[in-house]
């Protein structure tokens, strides 16, 4: 699929993020490959997927697109969303259609500025990026440099954004308007848990939104039941 019709593919669609914490009973490629097909099942455009594993178990099993990311703890950086070009490469290869990084302005190992890693990946990998950005100016700039999408998917996991329950509608509001000019495409991605908050994010602006625990993380969605009955019990 060339990038034009991978774009347009995603246009007002449900992204399902499929990851899982090595500590959570659904770890692992296998499951991963299941909950992508449940997904595809459901109606999702597209994968969000981590490690080399889960996304080329989860290529194998859907036809969908995969935006594909490495998360990795790297001593003394902030970033961990396919922090450096080596991560991208093995994301590429592995099968991912997009890569997804972290792009904000937080150091990244070997000092390697946002432009370059975007520039890079075009060059190199010849993959579309999806920026992850928690703030307006780094949307516009991520943007600017060429970023094929940008993701509000940091906005609170930031030292310097704010730190909010829900989704943060205002910075989806803000970028969605200020790249419309440039056709830059902003996803929605981060603490969306319910349909009515997606359909909230489209009509902000948001060419599409990504659900992740909401849909993929039982353990998760049993504690909102679990811890609402007991406050009902308790009242």
């Amino acid at each position: 699929m060339d990038r034009s019709a991978l774009i347009e593919s995603l246009r007002g669609g449900l992204i399902v993020s499929c990851q899982a914490m090595p500590e959570e009973p659904l770890f692992g490629p296998q499951s991963m490959a299941a909950m992508a097909r449940a997904a595809f099942l459901g109606g999702a455009v597209a994968i969000r997927a981590n490690s080399v594993e889960d996304i080329a178990a989860i290529h194998k099993t859907v036809s969908l697109p995969i935006i594909g990311l490495i998360k990795e703890d790297i001593p003394g950086f902030e970033v961990r969303i396919t922090p450096t070009l080596g991560h991208a490469e093995k994301i590429a290869q592995a099968g991912a259609d997009v890569i997804a990084m972290d792009a904000t302005r937080r150091p990244r190992p070997g000092n390697v500025s946002v432009e370059e890693m975007i520039g890079q990946i075009h060059q190199r990998l010849g993959k579309p990026v999806l920026a992850d950005v928690s703030t307006r100016d780094e949307g516009l700039s991520a943007a600017e440099w060429g970023a094929d999408f940008v993701a509000t998917t940091l906005s609170g996991y930031t030292s310097y954004s704010p730190s909010q329950r829900g989704p943060d509608l205002a910075l989806l509001e803000q970028l969605a308007a200020q790249l419309k000019p440039s056709g830059t495409p902003v996803i929605a991605e981060g603490r969306i848990v319910t349909p009515q908050e997606a359909v909230n994010a489209l009509a902000c602006g948001a060419y599409a939104v990504v659900v992740g625990g909401a849909i993929t993380r039982p353990q998760w969605i049993t504690a909102q039941f679990s811890t609402a009955i007991r406050e009902a019990r308790a009242a």
